[in-house]
């Protein structure tokens, strides 16, 4: 017997058991480099199912149009070890469809970037949808072998969904909203970085439309237009906001990143999706792209308590005929 088959036949014995565990531990780049050593550890991290493994892990609460969760919902239900459909899924390219459509919009805003918007209050929809009910709780059972899924240390913890926004030119205003409206709802909460506010806002009536709001107040308000980065956080049922400007001086490093903390949870919601949105107070050119969708914020949120207290908030409603309110 040669060294290679000797070494392949060594691999095999490894592979029921230890190798799927060593594996599933890596990250993307890792296993791409891994593979590209050997032909064998190619076909066994598509066999064994380790890029489903990171996939459940990396696009966890997360969904897609017409290709719901990455692994089918299977992350938090049994499943079948002889399920041929599964079985028969290329899970490497299924990651590679997620990791590429997750930070798009829908149309007409293609793509992961906005450059124009043409008309006044214009929305931009993301075509990722949080599901609520995956991201209510992060404790999970635990995963054998057989499950061809995600290990025990991806069960422990999954965390939330980070979503973050670069603004690089802002032609007047622009706000990070996320709504229920693909479940039916009527509802939203939007985070306005430059004023610093969060508004919750319920549709009560269609015609003639009327609106039932409330901001708070968390982060202080400034008087530049902004620039820089903005970001969502939805963790174990509540929502979180961040805000980073962009030095406006060619020199020195950007402002620090500031947090609302978790202002809100999930209970104004229908239904079990969300969908995170931009919305443009008025048209021309801007530059805005999701830059990463993932599960790790730029800072720890902590709860602020005073916004869990309904008296807290300010009341902002409004009936058609007005202007729509753009700003605390």
């Amino acid at each position: 017997m040669t060294k290679a088959k000797s070494a392949d036949s060594a691999l095999k014995e490894l592979a029921d058991g230890p190798y799927f565990v060593l594996a599933s531990q890596l990250a993307e780049y890792e296993l791409c480099q891994l593979e590209a050593t050997c032909r064998l550890l190619y076909k066994l991290n598509s066999t064994l199912g380790v890029w489903r493994c990171l996939g459940s892990r990396t696009f966890h609460g997360m969904e897609l149009d017409s290709h719901g969760t990455f692994d089918f919902d299977k992350e938090v239900k049994e499943c079948p070890e002889k399920d041929e459909k599964l079985v028969r899924i290329d899970w490497k390219s299924r990651y590679r469809h997620f990791k590429t459509e997750i930070p798009k919009f829908r149309t007409p805003f293609e793509g992961a970037q906005i450059t124009m918007v043409q008309n006044p209050d214009e929305v931009a929809y993301c075509k990722c949808k949080l599901r609520t009910d995956l991201l209510q709780t992060v404790a999970f059972r635990r995963a054998s072998h057989s499950d061809i899924g995600v290990p025990s240390r991806a069960m422990k913890d999954m965390g939330g969904v980070y979503l973050e926004v670069e603004v690089s030119a802002n032609a007047d205003n622009l706000s990070l909203v996320v709504v229920d409206f693909d479940e039916g709802g009527k509802s939203s909460v939007t985070f306005s970085p430059d004023t610093g506010a969060v508004i919750k806002e319920k549709k009560v009536q269609e015609s003639p439309r009327r609106v039932k709001g409330a901001y708070i107040q968390p982060l202080q308000p400034k008087l530049d237009r902004f620039e820089g980065k903005m970001g969502l956080y939805v963790r174990n049922g509540h929502i979180a906001f961040f805000r980073k400007y962009k030095r406006k001086d060619s020199e020195g490093e950007d402002e620090p990143w500031e947090s609302t903390g978790f202002v809100i949870d999930l209970s104004w919601a229908d239904g079990k999706r969300l969908t995170p949105c931009l919305a443009f107070r008025d048209e021309g050119p801007y530059r805005v792209h999701v830059v990463r969708v993932d599960c790790n914020p730029p800072i720890k949120p902590e709860k602020m308590v005073a916004a869990y207290m309904e008296k807290n908030w300010s009341e902002l409603n409004w009936e058609g005929g007005q202007p729509l309110p753009q700003e605390a």
